[in-house]
């Protein structure tokens, strides 16, 4: 309910809620542009000085006021003729029109009212109180997303849409909560919703008779100094008894031009005080710096809006590909995927038309849209869960088995769990796991023991879907037929081949990038813009189904880079390696941004083995502000596959690679990588000390051997919990 609560305003009204977002963010601008702009005034300047020297150049003078940006502006009547200009506080004369400044009132009037009156006010404020809806619904998604407010600042993953989207939600939502609340009180003040302020008592008459005295034998106006000014009135000369008026953030004042003596003091209530912040923090006129962050904060409100949409995109297009969902009030049967790549999804798509094929009216959707209350006639719920790296949640799913552990009072209708993940994990199926101990905490009752489908395995699908038609009494013997992912064609530029003397052949492939098109590189989409780590997707031929290899370039380098080592039997493998230059392979994207070195000048401690140097060169080739990279690289033999040998003396020269330590294990006694770590302790304890990053990549043995000799080294759960530890291991 609370993602429709976000997801519909937003989509209704997103050209209003931009287009007072934009011209907020323009308009805050003006206050430290003026305050640039005008001279201050100097420190000890009292009220009376700035009134005598505006007076000495204008004796007709009949008002002075200052803005919060210490811009003064006064207004005289001079032989029949008004005046009024800015004013230099240092000598009273004028300085400039007091006109507003150029553009200032056609934003001012599209902001506050689209120029439509009373009506457009209406509107603004509508739109004003759609974006504080959105902020404060957008609050809770994003703790939800993020696994709980203790966690609002953690790392984003997914697709670039959704971490943008998140990324800038967590900068923005406090301040366009605080611009909606303003924006609505000053709406609510200008109809009189909101009491208005006191009026100012009927004075006392000043003395008449009596010669004025000088401006600096007032006391209350040679006490008060100019920095505290909003406005002075001075004495009309054709009424007899006429006062000056001195107003301040205090109050206003009536004082006698003859005696000097206040004769009234009207001083701001509550409200008035109130009304007088709104409209401070809303304009920035007196808080230039928190308007111009409150500004920058609305102009994120558009790539909010091109994110959320995207999103939105995205939801609708896995909900279209299912053929006769039907809606969650009327669905027997209730889908819910959990999928990080979308691949989920296909098995999804192949249980819903079995389902609806057998007679049951399904409805699939994502787990993040789970509400029992919108599917009543639900007689069963059957979750497809994928495990993102060790045992995680796929990014949209964050947070939802934490929903499902503290439901009050679970489903009536049981619950199946389908867990897909990969069996070479120590993690397996982790995700799918953590949810059934959820149900079991909520009290929410099995359909049927928890099924789990290994690396896609169409057939553990079909196994689980006959045990499925067993428990349903009805017939159920799917075949899932993978979907083909849309790709790009990628060239072969240059191999290079190691490892044949130690029957482990590798060779680094380097490929040229597919041509970007003018949208793919404003989105950030296709092969626009990649990172050293992420992960390229190669589809071999005869499959639809993709393997993953990690990238050792990324755009900047203007070339697609992987290590892939020749499996026996190895499909992909084995078609990648006999790859010549000119040859083609179909390949897409996928970023990974769980593995990459964090931002700051700290040292990087880089461990890998084989073919997991791939993403660890790139980072080092990237390293162009000569960060304290320190590589260890486990390999056979020096000889023969000691990969990017060339690259290693060329980096360290360059600055790019402060350290290399290589660990051999068939030259000379055998020696590998957690062998070099443990003899490196005393060195690798000082750069931990000094804040340093460790990223481990490779085969998951090698992996495991130096994770446990890191324990003895350091506490690597503590470097984990700081986001100090990082694997991508396969």
């Amino acid at each position: 309910m609370l993602r429709l609560l976000h997801r519909w305003p937003g989509l209704l009204a997103l050209a209003l809620v931009v287009l007072l977002s934009v011209t907020g963010a323009l308009l805050s601008l003006y206050p430290a542009a003026e305050r640039l702009a005008v001279p201050q005034a100097e420190s000890q300047l009292s009220v009376a000085d700035l009134a005598t020297r505006v007076a000495q150049a204008h004796p007709g003078v009949e008002q002075i006021r200052r803005a919060p940006s210490g811009r003064v502006v006064a207004w005289w009547f001079e032989n029949g003729t008004p005046g009024a200009a800015v004013i230099d506080p240092a000598t009273g004369a004028e300085i400039g029109s007091p006109d507003p400044a150029f553009g200032l009132r056609f934003l001012t009037e599209l902001h506050r009212s689209l120029f439509l009156g009373d009506g457009g006010r209406i509107t603004a404020a509508v739109g004003a109180g759609l974006m504080l809806l959105l902020a404060v619904s957008g609050a809770v998604l994003v703790a939800r997303r993020m696994g709980g407010w203790n966690r609002w600042f953690a790392r984003a993953r997914g697709p670039l849409a959704s971490r943008l989207h998140t990324e800038l939600a967590r900068l923005a939502i406090g301040g366009l909560v605080i611009s909606s609340l303003t924006g609505l009180w000053m709406t609510a003040s200008v109809f009189s919703l909101i009491p208005d302020a006191p009026t100012d008592p009927t004075p006392a008459m000043a003395q008449t008779g009596v010669a004025p005295l000088a401006l600096s034998a007032l006391p209350l106006l040679a006490q008060t100094p100019a920095s505290a000014l909003k406005e002075l009135s001075f004495p009309s000369p054709d009424l007899p008894g006429d006062t000056f008026k001195l107003t301040t953030e205090g109050g206003a004042a009536r004082i006698d031009p003859g005696t000097g003596a206040v004769l009234s003091v009207t001083t701001p209530g509550w409200l008035e005080r109130i009304g007088a912040l709104m409209v401070m923090v809303h304009t920035g006129r007196g808080a230039a710096t928190l308007g111009l962050i409150l500004g920058l904060m609305s102009a994120m409100v558009p790539v909010l809006g091109w994110s959320g949409f995207r999103q939105w995109q995205g939801a609708r297009r896995y909900g279209a590909r299912i053929k006769g969902n039907a809606k969650p009030a009327k669905a027997e049967t209730v889908i819910l995927v959990a999928s990080e790549g979308g691949t989920t999804w296909g098995f999804a798509r192949s249980l819903h038309d079995g389902l609806r094929q057998a007679g049951q009216k399904v409805h699939t959707g994502a787990i993040a849209s789970f509400e029992p209350n919108r599917t009543p006639l639900a007689q069963r719920y059957i979750i497809l869960a994928a495990t993102y790296g060790e045992g995680a949640a796929p990014t949209a799913a964050r947070g939802v088995a934490e929903r499902i552990a503290t439901l009050r009072k679970p489903p009536k209708a049981p619950l199946a769990i389908l867990g897909f993940g990969d069996r070479s994990f120590a993690h397996f199926c982790g995700y799918a796991e953590t949810l059934r101990t959820a149900a079991q905490q909520a009290g929410w009752a099995a359909l049927m023991p928890m099924g789990t489908v290994d690396r896609q395995s169409a057939q553990d699908f079909t196994r689980w879907s006959r045990d499925l038609g067993a428990v349903l009494d009805i017939p159920l013997d799917l075949t899932h037929l993978p979907e083909r992912p849309q790709t790009e064609t990628l060239t072969l530029i240059s191999r290079r081949d190691y490892g044949a003397e130690v029957q482990a052949p590798t060779t680094i492939l380097r490929f040229a990038p597919p041509k970007v098109s003018l949208s793919q590189r404003l989105t950030g989409q296709g092969f626009a813009r990649f990172e050293a780590g992420d992960l390229i997707g190669i589809v071999p031929q005869g499959s639809n189904v993709p393997r993953f290899y990690s990238l050792a370039s990324s755009a900047q380098d203007g070339f697609v880079e992987i290590c892939v080592r020749r499996h026996p039997g190895g499909l992909c493998s084995g078609q990648l390696t006999e790859l010549q230059p000119g040859d083609t392979v179909a390949g897409f994207l996928r970023p990974n941004p769980d593995f990459r070195p964090k931002p700051g000048r700290k040292p990087v401690i880089l461990i890998g083995a084989g073919t997991g140097i791939g993403p660890l060169a790139g980072f080092i080739r990237a390293n162009r502000r000569r960060r304290p990279l320190h590589l260890y690289f486990g390999a056979r033999s020096p000889e023969s596959d000691l990969l990017y040998d060339a690259e290693f003396p060329r980096w360290q020269e360059a600055g790019h690679l402060a350290g290399l330590t290589t660990a051999f294990s068939r030259a000379g006694a055998r020696h590998y990588v957690q062998d070099a770590l443990r003899a490196d302790a005393d060195r690798l304890r000082k750069l931990i000390a000094q804040g340093a990053q460790i990223m481990v990549c490779g085969g998951r043995d090698m992996a495991a051997a130096v994770r446990a000799t890191l324990d003895d080294i350091t506490e690597t759960a503590d470097l984990k919990a700081e986001g100090r530890y990082v694997e991508d291991v396969y």
